[in-house]
């Protein structure tokens, strides 16, 4: 029965990675496909030598670690209404959360596009209440980006807190209240304790793609943001230097799989 399984994870896992090591040892050539087999280390030489790479690679930690972080303040109030929401409540709660996903990810970036432009939604508002005179360039930054990668993952921090928040006994709380606690005490002293696993993992599960996300900073993004999944895309498609990009995908792949394999430990424990 473990047959297919192990099929799919050779044909759809392994054989692309084999294929992505292979094309990072390779040498660029101006054929087509744009390199020739080697066991040449110029494609990871050049990721040491040239800063240029590391910025990127740093850039995108620091973008993710940050769009994580802000899953994660979102996602604790919003899962403590949904855990202690009614039974049927509970279920619209969930359907709205999970809502955006039944649309296409270019029509949810398209429209915060739209609402971030300066003749969008939210310069007019400003404007017309007399906040602003001109639109603000609220559009192409760091900001906007940081917003449609927050709007996009959001559902990947928030559901494991929910289910978290469902296995936490109430009685905890009530009994922190009762001995004179208030709301905040009984936050930082009882729910973030308990449920600091699962907010761990979902901070990884939101982390580990984030740190590749390469249509949001695109779309979005300032133009001097050059993250790894803008520089992957530059060196496989305008430049066509597939042993840099194959050995950048590798490297990035290496530096996953720390948190990969933690998120794996934490779903274990749980």
């Amino acid at each position: 029965m473990l047959a297919p399984v192990w099929a799919w994870l050779l044909v759809l896992v392994a054989a692309p990675a084999a294929a992505l090591v292979v094309i990072a040892l390779a040498e660029a050539d101006s054929g087509i496909p744009p390199f020739r087999l080697a066991l040449s280390p110029t494609g990871f030489a050049t990721l040491v030598e040239d800063a240029y790479y590391l910025d990127a690679v740093l850039t995108a930690l620091r973008v993710a670690v940050t769009t994580s972080a802000c899953c994660l303040l979102v996602a604790y109030p919003m899962a403590i209404g949904i855990a202690r929401a009614a039974p049927r409540r509970r279920v619209l709660l969930l359907v709205l959360l999970m809502l955006p996903f039944w649309t296409g990810f270019l029509l949810r970036v398209g429209a915060w596009i739209g609402l971030l432009r300066d003749e969008g939604w939210i310069n007019r508002l400003l404007m017309a209440a007399g906040i602003t005179d001109a639109p603000l360039p609220l559009l192409y930054s760091e900001g906007a980006m940081l917003v449609g990668m927050v709007h996009a993952y959001l559902p990947f921090a928030v559901l494991p807190l929910f289910a978290a928040l469902l296995r936490l006994d109430p009685a905890l709380g009530e009994a922190a209240a009762d001995l004179g606690a208030r709301p905040a005490t009984i936050f930082f002293t009882v729910t973030l304790p308990v449920t600091a696993p699962d907010a761990a993992a979902g901070f990884l599960l939101v982390f580990i793609p984030a740190a590749g996300e390469f249509v949001i900073p695109e779309l979005m993004g300032p133009p001097e943001a050059q993250l790894v999944g803008r520089v992957l895309w530059q060196e496989f498609f305008q430049n066509r230097d597939w042993p840099v990009a194959a050995a950048l995908a590798v490297a990035l792949l290496a530096l996953l799989l720390v948190p990969i394999r933690l998120f794996q430990r934490l779903g274990a424990r749980a």
